[in-house]
């Protein structure tokens, strides 16, 4: 019977009706401390987790996980581009010819870096074939100098599909008339849209004309690769480039695009810490009901000391009491929090079009909904970081009940 004890006596308490209504008081606030801790803090990460994802999907779709080159090019291209196809994380190559520039059109100047691909090889290592708003990568024919630029350079230069512009390059032409900038003028086949900052500062051009632009030959700048796990892009390209050589060099994503996806990382890790410390709140909460329940049960605990309850019994009973308090907080909260993680850009959207406001505006954030991304994971780990604080918060309490006196109690009873 006695191993039994606290759990039904624990439970019961959490169910009798106080003649203190002050504690009941403190006991649902502590519940409810909880459940909006949790709740808060899973809505929230899912939110971080849904820009992240955007970001890494828009962003790193368009940005090559890793860029392998030599030093004045690479001319024999396709075998090295067959060979490291092979490799275990590599899924995709693509040829590349880079250069930095600068678009004027009718007194407007944006500079921006135009890319030379080969369209046909381009799907492997990214996303901008599914995001053409305007024309095909397949208008990008060699000789007829077309180029697609992004939506947002496209809006700046005042220009759509048909107009012409003009890219300066910095390099210099001697001619007998002096020493002229490079220029060339382009026709705009296409215009793409991913929804992130790269549509305001590239372009593409077909691979043959950027090499003719560069002074390339047959040469091209490098290879683009695409990894089965862009977190792995350091490791596989150091592999890489100690299995080509010295005459190598590789570049992965961190070096453009690491400070953002890290600053976002921080911001997660920040803001998990704050709303935990929400938790830590209204767990430590639970002390004080566990504190005044003792108090108000100090003659109940005397009697079941006196019919043989242990003082590891009479913990048991108000620690069984502050987890299930806690317990009801963490499951109507994680259950709170899933259903607006799930449903919070649906939620903002209604809340749009019914006040007519703009909560996110894609010119400003390059996002135009609240995205929200669920990861069980984090669930997991806020369940049971708010399980050990409430763990932790019945413990005193139940100390201080297993030394009560029962002689000093039935005293004065």
């Amino acid at each position: 019977m006695f191993d039994r004890l606290p759990f039904l006596i624990g439970l019961r308490y959490v169910r009798a009706k106080r003649r203190n209504h002050f504690i009941s008081f403190i006991s649902l606030t502590s519940m409810l401390g909880l459940m909006l801790g949790v709740a808060v803090l899973i809505l929230v990460l899912s939110v971080m987790n849904g820009f992240d994802h955007e970001l890494r999907t828009r962003v790193l779709g368009m940005v090559p996980h890793t860029k392998i080159e030599a030093p004045g090019g690479l001319t024999d291209w396709q075998p090295l581009a067959e060979r490291l196809i092979e490799r275990e994380r590599v899924i995709g190559a693509a040829p590349y010819v880079e250069q930095q520039g600068m678009f004027s059109v009718g007194g407007r100047n944006e500079g921006a870096m135009v890319i030379g691909i080969e369209p046909e090889w381009e799907g492997r290592v990214s996303i901008i074939d599914e995001n053409m708003s305007n024309g095909s990568l397949d208008d990008l024919t060699p000789g007829e100098w077309n180029i697609v630029l992004g939506s947002i350079l496209a809006r700046r230069l005042g220009v759509g599909v048909g107009d012409r512009v003009t890219l300066l390059v910095p390099e210099a032409s001697i001619t007998p008339a002096g020493v002229f900038p490079r220029l060339k003028r382009f026709t705009v086949s296409g215009i793409f849209s991913v929804g992130a900052d790269l549509d305001a500062s590239l372009a593409y051009a077909h691979i043959d004309d950027m090499q003719t632009l560069a002074r390339l030959g047959d040469a091209v700048g490098g290879l683009r690769l695409e990894l089965d796990d862009l977190f792995a892009a350091g490791s596989e390209t150091r592999a890489i480039i100690d299995e080509l050589g010295s005459g190598f060099r590789g570049l992965d994503w961190t070096y453009s695009h690491g400070n953002l996806f890290q600053a976002i990382q921080m911001e997660k890790r920040m803001i998990a810490l704050l709303l935990t410390v929400i938790i830590a709140v209204a767990a430590f909460n639970i002390v004080s009901t566990l504190v005044m329940v003792v108090t108000d049960k100090r003659a109940d605990i005397a009697i079941l000391r006196t019919i043989g309850a242990t003082p590891r019994s009479i913990m048991g009973i108000f620690i069984v009491q502050g987890l299930a308090i806690g317990v009801i907080g963490i499951l109507v909260g994680v259950t709170l929090g899933v259903l607006l993680a799930w449903t919070v850009s649906d939620l903002i959207g209604w809340v749009e079009s019914t006040l007519g406001i703009h909560f996110l505006d894609a010119g400003v954030y390059f996002i135009s909904n609240l995205p929200s991304r669920l990861i069980w994971s984090d669930v997991g780990n806020i369940v049971s970081a708010a399980f050990v604080l409430t763990f932790l918060s019945t413990l005193y309490p139940a100390w201080r009940a297993a030394r009560v006196q029962p002689a000093e109690v039935l005293r004065y009873e």
